[in-house]
C-alpha cells in the first residue's frame, strides 16, 4: 500500500520536523538525530516539575502533539513502535528537569519499562529528581499479568500536566497519577489492522468480522467477533469496561485509532451516550492512534471533583480535544413555513402495489448501481434512491393514493427530504410539476412529460448529456404504446449513455472521459431498471 513517506530512515524525523515547523515556534528538540528524538516546550523555564513521556512512534498526536503548556513538557519519541534509547530518554530528561524534579509517563510495555527505567536511575545518579509511573490500562486480557499501557495513558498526561502547571510538587502529581492509572480502564476494537511503512499489511481481520482488544502496535485482540453495526460494536466494547464505571461522575475517551471516519466516529459516540456509561466525553478525536487501523478505542475514568477541573482545565495544543459533558440533543422546531404540510391520506390499491413495487426495485438494485456509480462518480446513486424508497415504502398510508393531483407534489416532497442532494430536488421538482400538469386536467402520460420539461428547463440537461433523462425521455414518449414499449425505449436510452463520453450535466461532468467509457450513467440506469421491473410485473 502506497504511504506518503521518503525513506522510512528518514519517516520519523521528518514527522518531527513537519511538527515542529507548523507549531508556531511553541516547540523544539534535542540536536541529537538520528538516534535523539526529543520535542520538548520552547518556553520551559524549569521552575516547576516536568511530565516527559513518550514511546515508540506512529501513536500520533501522541505524544509529541501533546507537548505544550499544561500536558506534557518533553515527548520522547523512538522509530514506529520501537522504544526510544536509554540515551534518548535521559536527554529529555536532563534537558527540562529543575530542582523540582521530573515525573515519567510510561506505557506497560517491556521496551519503554526498561528503557525509561534505567533512564530513570542514570538521571538520579546525576542529582536529579525522578519519579516514574507505568500506566497499565488495557483491559482486553483481565488475565496478564502485565496489561499493556494504552489510551488511557492520556488521562494521566492530562491530570498530572495541570497540576504541574499549577505548580504542584513532585510528590504529589505522582500519587494523583497512580490513583489514576488505578481507576482508569481502555478497550480497543477495530476492523482491520494497520500499516506499518515498508512492511505488507497484514489482513487478519476477515470481512464481515471485527477484532476486540488487539493492542496499538497491531497485536492480535482477545478474539473476533462479527460485525454487525456500529452499536452493537460500542456495547461489547463498553460491556467490557462497566465493571470499571462507578455510576458517578466518569469521563470517557473515545479515541481514534488512525483512519475511522470522523462521520463514523460520531456514530460510535451517539451509541455511546445511548449507554450513560459516562457523564462527560473527551473526543472523538484521534489522540493515540495505530498508524491507520480503522478502528476505534474508549477508556473510562471514574473522576472526583478535582481530577474534573483539571481535565477542564483548557490547553493550547490543537490535537487535545477537550472535555464535555455529554447532553440529550437539544432539538429545535422547523422554522415558520417549513415544517412538512401533512396530505389527506387516500387508498387505492393499484397506485400503492404500483409504488411498493417500483420501491422494491429500487431497493434491490443498489448494489449494483452504487457498483456502476463508482466508475463514474462517488458510488452513491444506489443507495440514495433505496433509502428514498424504503421511506416511501414506510410513508404510503399516509399518502394520498386516490388522488394523482395530490399525490405527485407528496412524493416530491417526501423524496426532497429524505434523498437529499441534486437528486432529492430534481424528482421533487419532477413530481411537483406533474401534480401541476395533472390539476389542469393532462392525463398521466401527459403529466410526466411536464415534469420531465421542468427539470430539463432548471436543470440544463436534454436528451445525450449523459443524464437519467437519456432513458426517461425516450420512455415517456412511448407510455402510450404500453409499458413493453417504454421499457425498451428506456434500455436503449441507457444503453446508449456508455457511448457518450462527456457528460454535461450532474456530477459525472467533472469525470474524465475515460472514465465514463463503456459504462452506463447509473440514473439512466435506473429509470430503465424501473420500466422494465414494471413491464415484467404487466406481462405476468
Amino acid at each position: 500500500m502506497a504511504q506518503f513517506v521518503n525513506a522510512k530512515d528518514d519517516l520519523v524525523k521528518e514527522a518531527i520536523d513537519g511538527l515542529l515547523a507548523c507549531s508556531g515556534g511553541t516547540l523544539t528538540r534535542l540536536d541529537g538525530y538520528p538516534h535523539i528524538k526529543v520535542v520538548c516546550r520552547a518556553d520551559w523555564d524549569m521552575s516547576r516539575v516536568a511530565l516527559i513521556s513518550g514511546g515508540g512512534s506512529g501513536h500520533e498526536p501522541a505524544h509529541a502533539g501533546f507537548v505544550g503548556p499544561g500536558m506534557l513538557t518533553a515527548a520522547v519519541c523512538g522509530e514506529v513502535f520501537a522504544s526510544p534509547s536509554v540515551e534518548a530518554v535521559l536527554a529529555g530528561i536532563l534537558a527540562v528537569t529543575g530542582e523540582v524534579g521530573c515525573l515519567l509517563i510510561v506505557k506497560n510495555y517491556t521496551g519503554d519499562r526498561l528503557n525509561f527505567g534505567l533512564a530513570a536511575e542514570r538521571a538520579r545518579a546525576l542529582g536529579r529528581k525522578v519519579e516514574m509511573v507505568v500506566v497499565d490500562d488495557d483491559v482486553a486480557l483481565p488475565d496478564l499479568p502485565q496489561p499493556r499501557g494504552v489510551a488511557g495513558t492520556l488521562f494521566v498526561h492530562k491530570i498530572a500536566g495541570a497540576m504541574a502547571e499549577a505548580g504542584k510538587p513532585l510528590e504529589e502529581i505522582a500519587a494523583a497519577a497512580r490513583q489514576v492509572i488505578t481507576n482508569v480502564a481502555s478497550i480497543g476494537k477495530s476492523l482491520d489492522t494497520c500499516t506499518v511503512p515498508g512492511s505488507p499489511k497484514e489482513s487478519r481481520i476477515p470481512t464481515g468480522k471485527a477484532e476486540l482488544g488487539l493492542g496499538i502496535h497491531g497485536e492480535p485482540g482477545v478474539e473476533q467477533v462479527d460485525f454487525v453495526g456500529a452499536a452493537e460494536a460500542m456495547e461489547i466494547v463498553l460491556d467490557k469496561l462497566r465493571p470499571h464505571a462507578t455510576g458517578g461522575t466518569s469521563v470517557a475517551l473515545v479515541n481514534n485509532l488512525g483512519s475511522t471516519t470522523p462521520l463514523e466516529m460520531s456514530v460510535l459516540c451517539h451509541a455511546l451516550a445511548d449507554a450513560k456509561i459516562a457523564t462527560h466525553v473527551i473526543g472523538p478525536a484521534p489522540m493515540m492512534t495505530s498508524l491507520d487501523m480503522h478502528g476505534f478505542s474508549v477508556s473510562i475514568l471514574p473522576v472526583t471533583d478535582v481530577e474534573l477541573a483539571a481535565l477542564q482545565t483548557g490547553v493550547p495544543m490543537p490535537a487535545w480535544p477537550g472535555l464535555q459533558k455529554i447532553v440529550v440533543p437539544d432539538v429545535h422546531p422547523l422554522p415558520d413555513g417549513l415544517s412538512p404540510i401533512e396530505p389527506i391520506a387516500s387508498a387505492n390499491a393499484q397506485t400503492e402495489a404500483t409504488i411498493q413495487h417500483v420501491a422494491d426495485l429500487l431497493i434491490a438494485a443498489e448494489g449494483a448501481l452504487n457498483e456502476l456509480d463508482a466508475k463514474s462518480g462517488d458510488g452513491d446513486t444506489g443507495s440514495t434512491l433505496a433509502t428514498a424508497a424504503r421511506a416511501l415504502k414506510a410513508r404510503l398510508d399516509k399518502m394520498p393514493l386516490a388522488d394523482l393531483t395530490q399525490l405527485f407534489p407528496a412524493l416530491g416532497n417526501e423524496l426532497s427530504q429524505t434523498m437529499g442532494g441534486s437528486s432529492g430536488v430534481i424528482l421533487a421538482i419532477y413530481f411537483n410539476a406533474a401534480g401541476d400538469a395533472c390539476a389542469n386536467g393532462a392525463p398521466v402520460h401527459q403529466a410526466l412529460m411536464a415534469g420531465m420539461k421542468r427539470v430539463s428547463d432548471v436543470g440544463g440537461a436534454t436528451v445525450g448529456d449523459r443524464t437519467m433523462i437519456d432513458a426517461l425521455a425516450p420512455a415517456l414518449a412511448e407510455l402510450e404504446n404500453g409499458l413493453e414499449a417504454a421499457a425498451a425505449a428506456a434500455r436503449s436510452g441507457a444503453d446508449s449513455t456508455a457511448s457518450i463520453h462527456k457528460a454535461k450535466a450532474g456530477r459525472a461532468a467533472y469525470v474524465p472521459s475515460d472514465n465514463l467509457k463503456g459504462h452506463n450513467d447509473p440514473g439512466a440506469e435506473a429509470v430503465a431498471l424501473v420500466f422494465e421491473g414494471l413491464a415484467r410485473s404487466v406481462a405476468g
